[in-house]
């Protein structure tokens, strides 16, 4: 008796690279609101406001971002050898969203020049835990 046929899960490649863009992208809002409230630079009311306002927003995009860096990955690789075909869309699904959630830390996270009220971090408001290696 078979109980899965062949192709019965051909939506979970989807559904999880759907899933890892939108906790990537939710991993990188919550970076961007500690950056904020530790510098306490763009945290009042209305910084709050918009990194709120973000929130389904960057996690939506994430996940579309996912998706379409899978569907990218795989028109890519259609006749190329089949460790080709598994790595290059794993990869895409991997780094699309890691490098936007990046981004959304540098650009809105990180409010050069803004005042930061706390005095913990430099006019830059990039928080010192931040490493150095990683541009911000």
């Amino acid at each position: 008796m078979r109980i899965l046929k062949s192709g019965s899960f051909a939506w979970l490649p989807w559904a999880v690279s759907w899933f890892f863009g939108g906790a990537v992208a939710y991993g990188g809002w919550s970076l961007t609101v500690w950056a904020r409230a530790y510098c306490d630079a763009g945290y009042e009311a209305g910084g709050r406001f918009e990194l709120n306002m973000l929130l389904p927003l960057s996690t939506a995009g994430g996940g579309l971002a996912g998706l379409g860096a899978l569907a990218i990955g795989r028109l890519l690789v259609l006749r190329a050898p089949t460790v080709v075909r598994v790595c290059v869309p794993a990869l895409l699904v991997v780094s699309v969203p890691i490098l936007l959630a990046w981004w959304l830390f540098a650009t809105t996270g990180t409010l050069d020049g803004y005042p930061g009220d706390s005095g913990l971090c430099p006019a830059s408001n990039i928080p010192p835990q931040w490493p150095g290696s990683i541009p911000a």
